[in-house]
């Protein structure tokens, strides 16, 4: 749009620059002509007897289609020194018609010049429209210093006769000009015919891409809503782009359910095996039973993490093909709290909520609630007994905050900024295990990398932080959507 409305603008400058050059060429190739005709009778009104009575057809050889010639003279001596007298004329005036020729070249302005210009004999120029503004006419006022006294030759020309410019008059008002506003005016209807046809299909393709993004209806293409031919392999490649999405989310699903089907079956038989290895160990084999506790802490992790693979790649095919609605996290948040109430109950655990009413977001409530869950999971976990936990929802502007505050034992700075990462778990050893290798077994380390992901699906973003008076907070941002009616 910018260089749209610069070039006219470009172009406009440089076609006055060209016509004030050929004004000014003109202007001098009209005074140029109208001296060497002032030369040519130069001979002729300066002759030492009496003048040549045919002056107006000596003038007419100089004359032209769009060029009047005219020959004024002020007495030297005489009874009529000091006045100008019309003498001759080309084209020819009648002796009728004198006066009104001299009433015309004084509301054109020409008699004004006669004395400055033999006064100082320095040629000069007028210009004027004629009436009705058809065409211009540029006159000179010649000065030929005679024996007679001062000749005054008045050479009028129209600009016609030379070249079609702007002399006296706007330069838009030039028919090349005008042709080049036409010619760029009827491209801009077109471009922007052009643009409004492709904005609109845009938009269409936009309506698309909102419906199946949402879930509503997976029958819509983009194929189908084109209009423009050079957009139709862009429309089949996202179709096909759809339709490969939905092959990826049904292949993620099959996978995760052989996959886990194949570790489960040998992970069964180890389990199976361990039994009779033990009722065969007998108890003051210390070094065996610790053995066999290793490999039962070991499949119950390799259990736990065949579980957490297959949740991944479920919930990996959700994010592709889950429905995206509006709805209120205040809900969500709120009702994962009613489930973990019993848990933080049992630990003694306060928990203080503050819900803003004005939570909307978009997205898949599944997600949220699996990101909701995750975190409370972590805050009650890490919490110590009778310690005190903090979920709060508000509004900021267009984006909805959510932060989960504890009491826990904090995080280690130096690892704060991989907590989110695949496989870190930074949870201290189970009291009740006999070494790492159990307490491990119980987290796969994907709770909070989950979250991440499932935040950043949503558009949003997670991050955590030490409180200064102890403890871990987890602040979870996702753009807002319109306006709440939740109340808590």
């Amino acid at each position: 749009m910018g260089v749209f409305i610069a070039l006219p603008v470009l172009l406009a400058g440089q076609f006055e620059g060209a016509d004030r050059k050929m004004r000014d060429l003109v202007s001098r190739g009209i005074e140029r002509q109208s001296r060497l005709i002032a030369e040519a009778l130069q001979p002729l009104l300066d002759t030492p007897e009496k003048l040549p009575s045919d002056l107006s057809r000596k003038l007419a050889n100089f004359a032209g289609d769009n060029t009047s010639l005219k020959l004024m003279l002020r007495p030297s001596a005489g009874p009529g020194a000091g006045a100008f007298y019309f003498v001759a004329a080309a084209p020819a005036v009648g002796d009728g018609q004198v006066n009104g020729e001299l009433d015309r070249l004084g509301r054109e302005g020409v008699l004004a010049e006669l004395l400055p210009t033999c006064n100082w004999k320095t040629p000069t120029q007028v210009r004027h429209i004629q009436p009705g503004g058809v065409d211009e006419v540029l006159t000179s006022v010649i000065p030929i210093d005679s024996r007679w006294g001062c000749w005054v030759l008045v050479s009028s020309h129209s600009t016609s006769e030379f070249l079609n410019t702007s002399i006296g008059g706007p330069y838009w008002n030039e028919p090349e000009i005008r042709i080049a506003v036409t010619i760029y005016t009827a491209i801009a209807i077109l471009a922007l015919a052009a643009v409004w046809s492709v904005w609109r299909n845009l938009r269409r393709f936009r309506h698309v891409a909102g419906t199946l993004r949402s879930g509503r209806d997976r029958t819509q293409s983009f194929s189908a809503q084109n209009e423009i031919p050079e957009l139709a392999s862009v429309a089949a490649d996202f179709d096909q782009l759809v339709a490969d999405l939905h092959g990826a989310a049904r292949d993620l699903r099959r996978t995760a359910e052989d996959n886990a089907h194949s570790f489960k079956s040998p992970v069964a038989t180890i389990r199976a095996c361990l039994g009779p290895l033990r009722r065969t160990v007998g108890p003051d084999d210390e070094r065996a039973t610790r053995a066999l506790t290793l490999i039962g802490s070991s499949v119950d992790r390799l259990n736990a993490m065949i579980a957490a693979a297959q949740h991944l790649d479920h919930l990996s095919a959700d994010l592709i093909e889950a429905p995206r609605r509006r709805f209120n996290l205040g809900r969500i948040v709120s009702g994962a709290l009613l489930r973990y109430r019993e848990i933080a109950n049992a630990r003694d655990i306060r928990q203080i909520v503050e819900l803003d009413a004005d939570a909307q977001i978009l997205g898949n409530p599944d997600a949220a609630t699996v990101v909701v869950e995750n975190i409370l999971d972590n805050a009650i976990s890490f919490s110590p007994p009778r310690g005190t936990i903090e979920v709060t929802i508000k509004r900021k502007g267009h984006m909805v905050e959510l932060r989960v505050m504890d009491e826990g034992p904090g995080i280690d700075p130096d690892k704060l900024d991989n907590i989110f990462e695949r496989y870190v778990s930074l949870r201290p050893g189970d009291a009740h295990a006999e070494d790492d290798d159990e307490s491990e077994s119980r987290h796969a380390g994907l709770g909070l990398w989950i979250v991440r992901r499932h935040v950043e699906a949503l558009g949003g973003a997670v991050t955590a932080a030490n409180r200064a008076s102890g403890g871990t907070s987890i602040t979870v941002t996702i753009p807002a959507q319109g306006r709440g009616s939740y109340r808590t």
